[in-house]
């Protein structure tokens, strides 16, 4: 009895080395996504692989963390700042800033209004910004514009991290594996033995850090992505609520 198969067995005898050889590489690929036999690997990696697998995990904490972190905070101003604009536009005049904090206080929009109304009192003879007339609207875009890049900068807050998480973490992962190869064949050298049995749990223990760092950086990847999108967009809306508000501001005090 003969197998056939374009660059496998002809045999029956290598037939059988090709299943022995399947079987290992199919079991090496379960090793990784069975978690008992997994927290059994990694308790007999080496201090290099250990090494490498709790840097990967600080980094993925720290990385959640944020995510988490900006998933909240842009969940909580996305609202606020969509009250924020709808008590401006409905009122006539402009409106008191403490009633806005009160109302949208988490929107970074807040932070930009009430740089302009400040700058506004400074203009107006005896601090009253619903009489006299306005001197010169340089003054507020400039204040605005500071404000506005503060707000920026809090929101990108920590974002770096992500980026060098995504950027980092495959490269100590790879790390990690070919230190694991390097020592996989070592020991295959000095057992004298040439098997995918003999190499087949130092190799498994090698491809561990190398899903780690995936795994680290991916999540990583694209809540930077996202983020950074989100934070574009908001920085575009501080621009439109300036010209919307010197706008307003010239309108009543020109």
């Amino acid at each position: 009895m003969r197998l056939t198969a374009p660059g496998a067995c002809a045999s029956l005898d290598w037939s059988g080395s090709c299943i022995s050889f399947l079987g290992e590489a199919i079991s090496v690929t379960t090793l990784l996504f069975d978690t008992s036999r997994l927290a059994a690997l990694i308790e007999q990696t080496g201090w290099v692989a250990r090494i490498v697998l709790l840097i990967l995990l600080c980094f993925s904490l720290f990385s959640w963390t944020l995510i988490f972190q900006k998933s909240a905070l842009f969940g909580r101003i996305e609202p606020q700042t969509a009250r924020f604009l709808k008590m401006f536009r409905a009122a006539k005049a402009l409106p008191e800033p403490g009633t806005l904090r009160a109302a949208a206080g988490g929107s970074p929009l807040v932070a930009l209004y009430e740089a302009g109304f400040r700058e506004l009192q400074n203009q107006i003879a005896g601090g009253n910004p619903h009489a006299g007339t306005l001197k010169s609207a340089r003054p507020i875009e400039v204040e605005m514009q500071l404000a506005s890049a503060e707000q920026v900068r809090r929101m990108e807050r920590f974002m770096p991290w992500l980026a060098t998480t995504g950027t980092v973490t495959p490269f100590i992962g790879l790390f990690g594996t070919v230190w694991g190869v390097m020592d996989a064949f070592a020991g295959l050298g000095d057992a004298g033995a040439a098997s995918l049995r003999a190499v087949a749990p130092g190799i498994a223990e090698a491809l561990i850090t190398t899903a780690a760092g995936l795994f680290t950086a991916i999540p990583a990847v694209i809540a930077y992505n996202h983020y950074l999108s989100d934070i574009r967009g908001f920085a575009a809306r501080l621009d439109q609520f300036a010209m919307e508000f010197i706008s307003r501001v010239e309108s009543l005090y020109s």
